[in-house]
């Protein structure tokens, strides 16, 4: 593409808000400059460390959104974990509880305060068949053996994760010989790559060996390929359905060699005398996304050798240039930088370590920013199907800590939550699709179990549809879910203002998850349109001296409704339909319960109640929807405001924000308080209290939403268009100085580069594909402005 030549428009002066004593700020309009270009790398996109990996987490991740991989960089072992995205345990089954004709009578229950009555019925009427679910599962490992003993001592170590080029590479020296590795796996080919060299006195000599700790085998398929082969066998476990043979899955390992020689034998490759060696290895499920269930018309086996047939094995360097700019595409989108040049000649686990021990380090935080969007670059897009999960896509366990499954009382929400300002709109879309997908079942559990029309879940899924009642009738009851869930799919057209998405999409799921909030609600005592049963997210409240998770009209669900009823209506107008039923939403809205203030503590009630909480430092702060990532407690509403930071300071009184993804919500919440100075600090608790070496977020154990959310929190610290404003630098921390950074987006299509010195805004470039009015504040100063599609505004003049 031609550089484009800017040429000045002329001045327009922002419109003087005079009554909120506002000043000017004059912005200049350009033609358009091209964003996304991509560029030289930048010495805080890469990772390094002076030694191998110890643990698993401290391996180092690539992806490409449907197969994983976690490279050690081990010497004189390798060890390389694998994932593919669908590979799950378990099996598809209806297991919604039959409940609704039991439902009224639970509902008038809780309205009339007989909580004990309702949740002791709860427990007989609400339970699933089975109650949990079984887990996502690793594909195997690789492992290279170069020695069984006497290896020589390894000098000038180094291993690397660039995250603009998505290669994790090793290299040392050992004898005489410089040894370098570099892996990566690419989308545009599907494929593992793995590429091997020695250059000096000696050769590469080694074996490489695919196993799985159960239900796999590997064999030679020729005399340069492996093939795997296995099927998931599910040993009965009480109540997590049926036992039995599930899932059948397989992989492909294609070697060539330069020099030397490479066989395939038994379960392995050995290498002798070689000066270079590539593998090439893909690996597939007979999971089919459309059933969201397994297929025995899909072949594992020949889905992989498809895709390996279509990799020219010999030209590696071709394969690598392909991945790389694509994948350097979307990472080169936006460029963070913090302060003054970091510390690069350290590795980022000493770095860390430092941070650990009160140190600051403002480049390890740019970092650690892109290292969230690489990490959602890397598990949700195509040519994966499925969404990331609990760990993203990386997963060592058959038995994975919370399933690795489909949270959706915050967790998969978080996930996405930098998506789009980050610039990463492709990562929504298997989210977006299996939201879409999940209506079929939801319909199912909202008429079967809540006798409600429209469609709905509960607090998790699986690959393979689940919507009903999970790991409890208390703790998993969560039918506002699909609520939740679909305010995404609106986000998206917010951002992007794909009308077509809109329709075809992302209104319908809304409008359904809407039906069934109209059916499923209940009047209280008060005439209000109230939710029954209801719960917080995974807390408790006392009364009468005993523990209830259930209640009516919790406020989370309010604060969801409220949003999820307002962008119907604004869809509506968009779409120019649906009348009638947008009136049936704005007076569903008018008799929604308030929000309340608690008259003991002053903060956001919890519940409909004033009740006490039985963990006041609970890790969900579900209360504060409204003020993220929802948009009705903001300073235009300066009672809940107040309420909502007096929440906060509860909260976090108690121990609240102890885990690595509620400290992340908590940055969240700060930068909507437009609390720099807090939002700050907890970046830097992130850090030292819940990162692992590699930088993965730890609950414990590693959760990857926190990284997601520290790294959404980052973006709210910088730039906010939530309240119908381009918020430029909202909650900039003092201790930020100096910084800049380039293709934020925000609501409404718009690209953002951002520059401040001395804590002080230098320079901003607002940028329209599409044109449009754009209100733009900047601590007293707000105005709005006109720009021409194609056009952007740049602050200050000159």
């Amino acid at each position: 593409m031609k550089e484009n030549v800017r040429r000045k428009k002329g001045l327009e002066a922002m419109k003087n808000a005079s009554a909120a004593g506002t000043k000017t700020l004059v912005l200049l309009v350009l033609l358009t400059v091209f964003h996304g270009v991509a560029q030289a790398y930048q010495p805080e996109s890469v990772m390094w460390y002076r030694q191998p990996a110890g643990e698993w987490h401290e391996a180092l991740p690539v992806g490409n959104g449907r197969l994983g991989a976690m490279v050690y960089g081990g010497y004189p072992q390798e060890i390389i974990q694998l994932n593919e995205e669908s590979l799950w345990a378990g099996s598809k089954s209806e297991a919604n509880a039959d409940a609704a004709a039991r439902m009224p009578e639970i509902q008038q229950l809780l309205i009339d305060g007989d909580i004990s009555r309702a949740a002791d019925l709860s427990e007989t009427y609400l339970k699933s068949d089975p109650m949990w679910i079984r887990s996502y599962q690793s594909f195997g490992e690789l492992k290279l053996d170069f020695f069984d003993r006497g290896a020589p001592e390894a000098k000038n170590y180094r291993r690397e994760l660039n995250l603009e080029t998505g290669v994790a590479s090793t290299v040392y020296e050992a004898g005489n010989t410089r040894y370098e590795r570099e892996l990566f796996i690419s989308a545009p080919d599907n494929v593992l790559a793995l590429r091997l060299t020695a250059v000096g006195t000696d050769k590469l000599t080694f074996r490489l060996s695919y196993a799985r700790e159960q239900d796999a085998t590997a064999y030679p398929a020729s005399a340069n390929e492996l093939e795997i082969k296995g099927q998931i066998v599910d040993l009965p476990v009480v109540d997590a359905g049926e036992n039995g043979l599930h899932m059948k899955f397989a992989g492909r390992i294609r070697g060539v060699n330069r020099g030397g020689r490479l066989t395939a034998v038994n379960n392995s490759f050995f290498v002798e005398n070689a000066d270079e060696v590539v593998f090439f290895l893909t690996a597939a499920t007979d999971y089919n996304f459309e059933k969201l269930d397994t297929d025995r018309s899909i072949d594992p086996s020949s889905v992989c050798k498809g895709i390996l047939d279509k990799v020219d094995a010999r030209n590696y360097a071709a394969v690598r240039q392909r991945h790389i700019a694509e994948h350097g595409a979307l990472m080169n989108r936006l460029h963070f930088t913090l302060g003054k040049d970091g510390p690069g000649n350290i590795p980022v686990d000493e770095r860390l370590q430092r941070v650990k021990d009160g140190a600051t380090d403002l480049a390890l935080v740019a970092l650690y920013f892109q290292y969230g969007r690489y990490l959602l670059v890397n598990s949700s897009r195509a040519p994966g199907v499925l969404p990331a999960n609990l760990q993203g896509i990386w997963c060592k366990d058959m038995q994975a800590a919370w399933s690795s499954d489909f949270h959706t009382n915050i967790n998969i929400q978080m996930n996405y939550w930098p998506a789009e300002i980050c610039n990463l709109p492709e990562t929504v879309i298997p989210f977006s699709r299996m939201i879409d997908a999940l209506r079929t079942p939801g319909r199912v559990t909202a008429q079967k179990t809540y006798n409600a029309k429209g469609w709905t879940m509960n607090h998790l899924t699986d690959p393979f549809g689940r919507t009903a009642i999970s790991d409890g009738v208390g703790w998993g009851t969560f039918p506002i879910a699909s609520s939740w869930l679909v305010l995404h799919q609106w986000e998206h057209y917010l951002f992007t203002g794909d009308e077509a998405y809109l329709r075809n999409e992302a209104y319908p799921c809304m409008k359904e998850a809407a039906e069934f909030i109209l059916s499923y609600m209940v009047k209280d005592k008060n005439g209000h349109w109230v939710t029954a049963p209801s719960n917080s997210p995974e807390n408790a409240y006392i009364l009468d001296g005993r523990q209830y998770k259930f209640t009516y009209a919790a406020t989370v669900d309010i604060e969801i409704i409220t949003e999820l009823f307002r962008a119907c209506l604004q869809a509506e107008k968009v779409l120019k339909q649906d009348k009638p039923f947008g009136k049936q939403l704005e007076s569903a809205l008018k008799k929604l319960p308030p929000i309340r203030i608690s008259e003991r503590y002053h903060t956001i009630q919890e519940w409909i109640e004033d009740y006490e909480e039985v963990e006041p430092g609970h890790r969900h702060i579900s209360h504060l929807f409204g003020l993220h990532p929802g948009t009705t407690i903001t300073s235009a509403t300066p009672v809940l405001f107040e309420g909502a930071k007096k929440t906060l300071e509860r909260r976090l009184s108690n121990g609240g924000g102890h885990t690595g993804w509620s400290r992340a919500w908590v940055i969240n919440f700060y930068a909507r308080l437009l609390d720099g100075e807090n939002a700050g600090n907890h970046v830097q608790a992130l850090l030292a209290k819940s990162t692992l070496n590699n930088l993965f977020d730890t609950h414990p154990p590693f959760q990857i939403d926190g990284n997601f959310g520290g790294t959404a929190g980052i973006a709210e610290m910088l730039l906010q268009s939530h309240n119908g404003e381009l918020h430029l630098l909202p909650a900039l921390p003092s201790g930020w100085q100096e910084g800049e950074i380039t293709g934020l987006r925000a609501r409404g299509g718009w690209i953002v580069d951002l520059k401040w010195e001395k804590g002080v805004l230098t320079s901003a470039r607002i940028f329209s594909k599409e044109g449009g009015k754009c209100k733009i504040h900047y601590k007293e100063r707000t105005g709005t402005v006109s720009v021409k599609a194609g056009e952007e505004y740049v602050y200050p003049e000159g």
